[in-house]
């Protein structure tokens, strides 16, 4: 990997959306709406997408399906959904590797953040160091061991240019200690390879970490994002030692670009309804989640400034994927 012209890109076709006049809303409401997923089943990606597609076929009155689309860090799912067509019925719920990471990372990515029009930002999800027993189970502890053993405690990501991975290697950087990364194409397998051994922690989020530890298969020592999970509040986060380890990724739902506004908008009032509901607001954050809901300009805003934010630190990291 080289460092090469990591920068600012263009963001998103909201304004083409806007712009365009609404088609007749008379649409058959028998026609489902479908979530491509571009993760397997199982992660956290997955979880908000069919939590989500439930609650919004209820507020729209027609079937909302979800479709897992995983591969090359979700370009897969993402490209399939920016060449559908914009009509409101194929739809992405991306992560923050979608639009913030994958842009700036890789120079012959196949689709554009321009491609989309932001519906609404879904959640914000940290990372949780999940380490196996046999390690030590505190931050300053783990850090020791770490630097005793430089480059030899691995972790499973989803790709280099995961959000899994940039975090770890964010987090790294601020410990002072070197890790392994272990690419796998999702959550589940990495956990499989946790539970058996293969790999000493994990860089998850969700489910994914709050499983293994709560059934004592492995111990949480430390999240990634910028506040305490209300339900752990014994654990803390590594920004409170190191105040530059904030890694924590986003959902949002996206809809390929030129959908027209009326469209984006009934999309976008579907799912902030369904992100008001105390029941989902809850079920999520048992999932490690912190629910939001905005409108399609908010989300907008918000992608826009996690780029701002994250250039600097990527091209100072030396990454760059081909």
């Amino acid at each position: 990997m080289t460092s090469n012209g990591i920068g600012r890109r263009p963001l998103f076709g909201l304004g083409a959306a806007i712009g365009l006049a609404a088609p007749a809303l008379a649409q058959a409401q028998s026609r489902p709406i479908t979530l491509v997923v571009p993760f397997p089943p199982g992660g956290s990606t997955d979880v908000m997408g069919r939590l989500l597609a439930e609650r919004m076929a209820m507020a729209l009155g027609q079937p909302v399906l979800v479709e897992n689309r995983p591969g090359g860090a979700t370009v897969v799912g993402a490209e399939y959904v920016a060449r559908s067509a914009p009509d409101g019925f194929t739809l992405l719920v991306n992560s923050g590797t979608t639009l913030t990471l994958n842009p700036l990372l890789m120079r012959n990515l196949s689709y554009k953040p321009e491609d989309f029009a932001p519906i609404s930002l879904l959640s914000i999800l940290p990372f949780a160091f999940v380490v196996q027993n046999r390690l030590p189970a505190t931050i300053p502890e783990f850090v020791a061991l770490a630097k005793s053993r430089p480059g030899q405690l691995n972790y499973g990501t989803n790709g280099p240019s995961s959000f899994n991975n940039i975090a770890a290697v964010l987090v790294a950087e601020n410990l002072g200690i070197r890790m392994q990364d272990v690419t796998y194409r999702g959550d589940a397998q990495q956990l499989n390879d946790f539970l058996a051994g293969t790999l000493d922690l994990l860089v998850v989020g969700g489910a994914s970490a709050i499983g293994p530890h709560r059934n004592g298969q492995g111990r949480i020592i430390g999240w990634t994002g910028d506040r305490r999970m209300p339900f752990m509040p014994d654990i803390p986060t590594f920004a409170e030692t190191y105040p530059a380890a904030v890694a924590q990724t986003y959902f949002g739902l996206i809809a390929p670009a030129r959908t027209p506004r009326a469209t984006v908008e009934r999309l976008s009032q579907a799912a902030s309804q369904a992100l008001k509901e105390q029941s989902l607001r809850d079920r999520l954050l048992a999932e490690g989640q912190f629910a939001m809901g905005t409108g399609p300009e908010e989300c907008a805003t918000f992608m826009q400034q996690e780029a701002a934010r994250w250039a600097p630190v990527l091209k100072k990291m030396n990454l760059q994927i081909d």
